[in-house]
């Protein structure tokens, strides 16, 4: 048996990325793995901070901007991890089109977006120990974020009966 993408006895998922012609398939791999990547760095860059105790990271009246881009790093990675899960979702659900999927999918990619990057954001300029204007894009990625997974949710299981 040969592992050739047109062996008849192959099914047709196992057919290869490049070949299956699903795009929002092969986006949510590439913003999963680069999301992936940019928030593991991130976390690189703030142990690095925490290494060379940097005071505009380190200092008691930087402790807003501490944990908001630990909020950041730490969701960031999750989300990247999400994508690659719903990547593998669409892989394994290739029944699953239409609205809902169109629209799951991108309510996973702005809120891949918008809530690591309202983290962020919110720690750039701290005001009175609060954060940032930025924070309020966070809440509208977790509203996308929820509205995704129970599309997704709704959608893999399938025709009711």
């Amino acid at each position: 048996m040969t592992d050739s993408p047109t062996d008849p006895a192959l099914p047709p998922s196992a057919e290869p990325i490049a070949d299956s012609g699903d795009q929002c398939l092969r986006l949510h791999l590439v913003v999963g793995w680069w999301s992936l990547l940019v928030f593991v760095v991130l976390g690189v860059v703030l142990e690095g901070m925490h290494a060379f105790k940097v005071g505009w990271y380190l200092d008691v009246g930087n402790d807003s901007r501490r944990l908001t881009w630990r909020l950041a790093h730490a969701h960031g990675t999750f989300l990247g991890l999400v994508n690659i899960a719903f990547a593998a979702t669409l892989l394994l659900a290739p029944d699953w089109i239409g609205t809902g999927r169109r629209v799951a999918s991108r309510g996973l990619l702005a809120s891949t977006i918008l809530i690591p990057g309202g983290f962020f954001l919110g720690g750039i300029w701290i005001y009175d120990g609060d954060p940032g204007l930025g924070v309020f894009l966070v809440p509208a990625g977790a509203v996308l974020l929820v509205i995704a997974a129970f599309l997704t949710a709704q959608g893999v299981r399938g025709p009711e009966k």
